[in-house]
């Protein structure tokens, strides 16, 4: 099938949504502990044994690259942390004849530095790092962990490393980091990179969440229009892209992803696949399709081709926009199902 068959040969879901992007969780584990993403005790991290293995992730990819998927991004847990990451890149790359035009990667960063290079010679296009702030003692109080300076230097490493395109996700809380989003961007522009701007997301199985965090899309505009003399002036680019993205008076270029006040569940053609291969339709999936049996069973791609696309067909997840529409009314979401069930914090899926 070639690849303009296969993108037309999209299923798309109840609200016409065409499968689109890829994120593929490689391992749940993580070296840091950030408050937003990780419970505060008691991690399960699944066992070796549960995880995909380096063919049964590249069977999957085949599976829905053939279904008109063209982006592919590697999360966790964080997902340097596994040791065969080049080699799952390598492989993954392979495909690029195939379809996959965009692999790309997620990280915190801590090993970075260590590993750019590799990723770089082995396939990877893109890296998008996690950084919450330039502060090294704000740093460690919200990851509780004293990584800060490694995560600059896996950073710089990007560049150096030959990677161009590079973002930097922040995650804006109030009481925390508000202050500093011109400093991010100011910081991002020295890498270069763009930075994006995420509001704060009541979804996984941290604790502490709270709507007084969130600094809306709105008001993170206003606090860069009083910084920069002028307003952003808004980018119409179209497409389900999860960030809007700006440029300042000078051309410098950021994006906001305000998935909390603004979500943007309409467009949304995101998949997600678990490191032990559970298929979830949305960030705030409550379940999912368990890929990995079928596939240690036997399944052929042409079944598991099919598995993929009925579960699509049936989506109707609006995740984003039901939470909101819940807030709206005042009514209390507990969080206290998914953190009874690893499978749904945000270390496991990818966010």
């Amino acid at each position: 099938m070639s690849m303009t068959d296969s993108i037309a040969a999209r299923p798309r879901d109840l609200f016409d949504r065409p499968l689109g992007d890829l994120r593929v969780s490689v391992i749940d584990q993580c070296n840091l502990r950030c408050q937003y993403c990780m419970p505060e005790e008691h991690y399960t991290w699944l066992p070796r044994r549960d995880l995909l293995t380096i063919s049964e992730i590249g069977r999957l990819a085949d599976v829905f690259v053939s279904l008109g998927v063209t982006k592919l991004r590697l999360t966790g847990g964080e997902p340097l942390i596994r040791p065969e990451l080049p080699e799952i890149v390598r492989d993954l790359a392979s495909r690029r004849d195939r379809g996959l035009r965009d692999l790309a990667i997620t990280t915190n960063g801590v090993l970075l530095a260590k590993r750019a290079r590799a990723l770089k010679e082995a396939g990877l296009r893109r890296v998008t790092v996690s950084l919450d702030t330039l502060r090294p003692e704000r740093f460690e109080a919200l990851s509780r962990r004293s990584s800060h300076g490694a995560v600059l230097a896996g950073i710089r490493a990007v560049p150096e490393a030959g990677f161009t395109g590079t973002k930097i996700d922040t995650v804006v809380m109030r009481g925390f980091n508000e202050d500093e989003l011109a400093d991010l961007i100011e910081y991002a522009r020295s890498v270069p990179a763009e930075v994006r701007f995420i509001e704060y997301m009541d979804v996984g199985g941290a604790t502490g969440w709270s709507s007084s965090k969130v600094v809306s899309r709105l008001e993170i505009l206003q606090r860069l229009t009083q910084h920069y003399a002028g307003p952003p002036i808004p980018l119409d680019e179209g497409g389900p892209a999860p960030a809007d993205r700006y440029a300042l008076p000078d051309g410098t270029v950021f994006g906001v992803i305000s998935s909390t006040t603004q979500p943007f569940c309409r467009t949304c053609n995101r998949s997600r696949l678990t490191a032990d291969g559970i298929l979830l339709t949305c960030l705030y999936s409550l379940d999912g399709l368990n890929l990995r049996e079928p596939l240690r069973g036997g399944a052929s791609n042409e079944e598991l081709r099919e598995l993929v696309a009925e579960v699509w067909r049936a989506r109707a997840d609006r995740g984003a926009e039901n939470r909101l529409a819940q807030r709206e009314r005042g009514a209390f979401i507990s969080l206290d199902s998914l953190r009874r069930d690893p499978h749904l914090e945000m270390h496991t899926r990818g966010g």
